[in-house]
């Protein structure tokens, strides 16, 4: 009897070791993103296997990370227009915008998910594509994570280098130079709008060749960037040299 409690209490043991480990590791992962580019993301490889698959004549992925100080400021106002607009109120999470997102899908049709421009950069950076409640609750953890030890400054400038803007095509960087020609810094509103415009489905969606669906939400966006009051609104975690 004495040995079987001692047997568990070493498993217990065991198990909070482990648990203390990940947790550790986990943050120290994080942390080194915080000063260091992501070298590639889980999504990025797997993009570039599923293009080796299909034979595409040029399958290699097209990504380049750039400081908020080298985007134009349209940039990061373009996509909090479109994707997050309480981006800087919320510590992570919209709640009535998940709310919302699931009143819809119940009503059946497209779905349609809440996710924060944090969650989405917890997803695309740590974590793998899925919709299973185990990959749902690393996102929330991870979520947190950046949310305590990035701040909105990095997560925004993570966002807009790790997203997919295009077929392989990943950040503003990448995009600008693939879709107009010149570099992140130069872009403007409408171009901005157009880029943000794609996010909901890059694959589908394309920046250099628009469909008029596309072409009605770059209208949409660019108006909000304007309602929001254009960069003034995302002035606080803007680089210094942009509040010039």
């Amino acid at each position: 009897m004495a040995k079987k409690r001692l047997g568990v209490r070493q498993l217990k043991l065991l198990f909070v070791k482990l648990m203390l480990s990940l947790f550790l590791m986990s943050v120290a992962w994080v942390l080194v993103y915080r000063w260091v580019a992501p070298p590639a993301t889980l999504h990025m490889i797997k993009r570039r296997a599923e293009a080796g698959a299909a034979d595409k004549e040029n399958p290699g992925i097209k990504y380049k990370f750039v400081s908020l100080e080298e985007m134009s400021d349209q940039l990061p106002l373009a996509v909090v227009a479109s994707e997050d607009q309480k981006f800087l109120q919320h510590h992570g999470f919209d709640f009535d915008a998940i709310s919302d997102a699931f009143k819809r899908n119940q009503k059946g049709g497209n779905i349609r998910g809440g996710s924060t421009i944090s969650q989405q950069v917890a997803k695309n950076v740590f974590l793998w594509h899925g919709r299973s409640y185990l990959r749902k609750a690393m996102e929330a953890y991870f979520t947190v994570l950046i949310e305590v030890l990035w701040g909105k400054e990095r997560i925004l400038e993570v966002y807009l280098n790790i997203a997919e803007m295009g077929d392989g095509v990943f950040g503003v960087e990448a995009a600008s130079q693939q879709f107009f020609r010149k570099p992140a810094s130069e872009v403007g509103r409408q171009q901005s709008a157009l880029l943000a415009a794609v996010l909901p489905n890059p694959i589908k969606y394309s920046a250099k060749r628009p469909s008029p669906y596309v072409l009605t939400r770059r209208v949409r966006i660019a108006r909000a960037m304007g309602r929001l009051g254009g960069a003034t609104y995302i002035k606080e975690i803007l680089p210094e040299k942009d509040e010039k």
